[in-house]
């Protein structure tokens, strides 16, 4: 049967003969896999190691305060750049602080409108604020007597239309108005529309009877 290796559950090593020897081991391995890492992609590495002890290990294909020089040259650089706003970030905080401005100004001049926060204005900018006033409630007078007009002019519409019909109405009633009196004149005459259907020298089997040629029997449908 073919043995199967079990992996190794990541936890601390409590022996700690064993420990060192992990640490010997790995501690080999990973200094041979930077090394790799170094000759195949032409990087610089600095690795530094202290053991549970306090022992210093570390490895660097070229100097070591080269390496660390050079990562304390960017890692300031970065944080000035991270400092200092970007030009669109300091273009996007200009138009907040524009538009913070005029937001605060059209909420003063609301309030001011409905006739809050004025006393803090001089009689100029009252006039000013008087007259704002008025020519907004002509415009919407202006507004709501066309509103008005147009409604109106709607509903003369639905009248018209309301009238036609409505004489449409009358004249059909009157029609049947008319028909009807026709139809009663008719019955005061003893008229009435009907079908008649003569059958002449009527015979029955049961009782044979005879009828003379001028008798003839009407029947008649009303």
């Amino acid at each position: 049967m073919r043995m199967v290796r079990q992996k190794t559950q990541i936890k601390k090593i409590e022996n700690l003969a064993a420990r060192q020897v992990t640490f010997s081991k790995r501690r080999r391995g990973l200094f041979k896999k930077a090394q790799e890492l170094c000759t195949l992609c032409d990087v610089d590495i600095a690795l530094i190691v202290f053991s549970a002890t306090g022992k210093l290990f570390h490895y660097s294909p070229s100097s070591m305060n080269q390496v660390l020089e050079k990562h304390r040259l960017l890692q300031t650089r970065n944080v000035g750049e991270l400092r200092q706003p970007s030009h669109e970030m300091q273009i996007a905080s200009r138009n907040f602080g524009i538009l913070s401005n005029e937001l605060a100004e059209k909420s003063t001049a609301l309030r001011q409108m409905k006739g809050e926060d004025l006393k803090g204005l001089d009689l100029k900018e009252l006039d000013k604020l008087e007259a704002m006033i008025e020519s907004g409630l002509v415009k919407v007078v202006k507004t709501k007597e066309q509103k008005m007009l147009k409604e109106i002019s709607t509903l003369k519409e639905k009248e018209a239309q309301l009238r036609e019909e409505n004489i449409h109405l009358k004249q059909q009633f009157a029609m049947m108005h008319l028909c009807i009196e026709k139809m009663g004149i008719h019955e005061q005459c003893g008229h009435h529309p009907s079908w008649e259907l003569t059958i002449g020298n009527l015979k029955s089997r049961d009782q044979p009877q005879n009828y003379n040629n001028n008798s003839d029997t009407c029947l008649k449908l009303g």
